[in-house]
């Protein structure tokens, strides 16, 4: 099989590999469609630690090629999107639910302390309790599911109820997907503060009542301006200090701060303790997901409550690996998906 693999930092190199076989409890996936995510271009960088070589993706869906001797769930054919969490389910974490902690953290091609290879091939093993059958969702649906289950899990963190007021900084892929997830949990009303002007009418199409840019205006005014106020949730969906700070200085008394984008492992910011606890201001952080908020995504996407189609903006082969993280580097087009049978 081929499979574009990660050799270096910046080297990414498509090669022919033996077609893995599953263990007795996995099932081998024939991947439809896997989308490109800011770990994995974090981890192309060497900005998130991998130990190489590696097959990275880790937002996968296709169908399942073969089956494990104790596999009695899924049968040859079946149509599944990829859970990469892997939890131990024997540490304190997982027996609480907390999978997402888990003292063992193991991912199929993103970041943990054990890194399987992911789906960016043709075909990649998975422990058969962390695929979900998606009938007859196309493949590139279902591999926003991974991403999407991290923003239910976000909006979890974030202790959302009806008519909250959000803040949210960034709407690139990850910051439109997760507006669309704090409407769906009934936040109202929902301001974006977004830089790029097609990024900015695409966030109020899905569901921004007010978009803000910071270019114009600046946000820590225009955000509590255009919600009435300092928000229950400043939601950060960048990964940057700065604009941490900004959603920081935008939540309100009692509120919560979300760090939902990936901030680089090495930054560190100020903060000020008497201010969080004058303020009684939470800053949550955010990271991966559970089983359950999986599920949760897979309903949300099988029954059209989130549009996923917009944010496909690329479908690339596994030979255009390089060229998709330099674009998204130059935050050029939203969500690119790889099509491992488009490769040449």
């Amino acid at each position: 099989m081929r499979a574009s693999t990660l050799t270096d930092v910046g080297e990414i190199t498509v090669e022919e590999r033996d077609r893995p076989d599953p263990a007795d409890d996995e099932v081998l996936v024939q991947v439809g469609a896997c989308s490109v995510c800011m770990t994995d271009y974090h981890m192309y960088h060497g900005t998130f630690a991998a130990e190489t070589p590696l097959v990275l993706g880790h937002e996968g869906a296709g169908t399942v090629a073969e089956v494990g001797a104790d596999v009695d769930r899924f049968a040859v054919g079946d149509r599944v999107a990829i859970n990469p969490t892997v939890p131990c389910n024997a540490c304190s974490y997982c027996k609480k639910g907390d999978t997402h902690l888990c003292e063992n953290n193991t991912s199929i091609g993103g970041a943990g302390d054990t890194i399987l290879d992911g789906a960016f091939a043709e075909y990649v093993r998975v422990p058969a309790i962390n695929v979900e059958d998606i009938g007859e969702m196309s493949f590139d649906r279902a591999a926003l599911a991974e991403p999407l289950a991290c923003c239910v899990h976000g909006v979890e963190q974030a202790d959302i109820k009806p008519g909250d007021s959000v803040g949210i900084i960034g709407a690139g892929p990850i910051g439109l997907l997760l507006l669309q997830t704090f409407r769906n949990a009934g936040a109202a009303p929902i301001v974006v503060s977004e830089l790029d002007d097609e990024r900015r009418e695409l966030a109020a199409d899905l569901g921004a009542d007010v978009v803000i840019d910071p270019d114009e205006e600046d946000p820590e005014k225009a955000i509590p301006e255009a919600a009435g106020g300092p928000v229950d949730v400043g939601a950060e969906a960048i990964g940057l200090v700065p604009t941490i700070t900004q959603a920081n200085a935008v939540t309100a008394p009692g509120g919560s701060t979300l760090i939902f984008g990936v901030p680089d492992q090495a930054a560190t910011m100020e903060v000020s303790p008497f201010d969080i606890f004058f303020d009684e201001v939470d800053y949550r952080g955010s990271f991966s997901l559970t089983t359950e908020d999986f599920e949760r995504a897979i309903t949300l996407l099988r029954h059209e409550r989130i549009d996923a189609e917009t944010l496909i903006t690329e479908r690339i082969g596994l030979d255009d690996l390089p060229a998709a993280f330099e674009r998204m580097g130059n935050a050029e087009g939203l969500k690119k998906v790889v099509v491992p049978g488009d490769s040449e």
